[in-house]
């Protein structure tokens, strides 16, 4: 059964794909916005755990959409759900039975709702699974420390391909780097170099 995962390269969507890879062929897909290259920092993430890999290029009118959202917030909270939804109707139009993200019981963003969720697998005919959804951050890093080699920093210093980075340059091109430290507030990332 073929399964597409939307993939950062980070924890939590490696963790998610190691746990439907026993049930699903999972293919991880990247979904961009043709703003940088980050996606191949995803796809090396991809290739060190030895999954196929894919992207998938989103609606540019989508990330300025997220981006007018993000400024007028002061936040990034609405602009990076509205990308995340719009990801998954993009990835869930591909020939799969089922797609799935590493969202967990504790993010702030992304969240796919119960609703969310049951709209896109009725509109779609797909289904749709967040097997990260009952484990919180502890038993998320618990389990990677287990299983895979993990680089942890800096959001603005870790190479990774998940929408954050975009935005960020859109932003950093519409407004300038004050307007992106304004939006972002200080985060971790990871991008995860391989199994342990």
């Amino acid at each position: 059964m073929e399964l597409a995962l939307l993939y950062s390269g980070g924890k939590d969507s490696s963790l998610a794909a190691l746990i439907l890879d026993r049930f699903y062929d999972v293919t991880l897909v990247t979904a961009h916005f043709g703003v940088t290259e980050e996606f191949e920092n995803a796809r090396a993430a991809a290739d060190a755990l030895g999954f196929p890999f894919d992207t998938v290029e989103l609606d540019r009118d989508v990330a300025e959409e997220a981006v007018d959202r993000m400024i007028e917030d002061g936040y990034p909270r609405n602009g990076i759900q509205r990308v995340h939804e719009h990801a998954l109707e993009v990835v869930a139009e591909r020939d799969v039975v089922a797609v799935a993200d590493g969202t967990r019981r504790d993010d702030r963003v992304p969240t796919v709702s119960r609703a969310t969720a049951q709209s896109l697998e009725d509109r779609h005919g797909i289904d749709y699974l967040s097997p990260l959804a009952g484990f919180g951050r502890g038993a998320v890093d618990r389990l990677v420390e287990q299983e895979l080699d993990v680089e942890t920093g800096p959001s603005e210093e870790i190479a990774r391909a998940d929408y954050e980075g975009e935005l960020r340059e859109l932003i950093r091109e519409r407004e300038g780097e004050d307007a992106v430290e304004t939006v972002f507030p200080d985060h971790d990332q990871t991008i995860v170099r391989g199994l342990a």
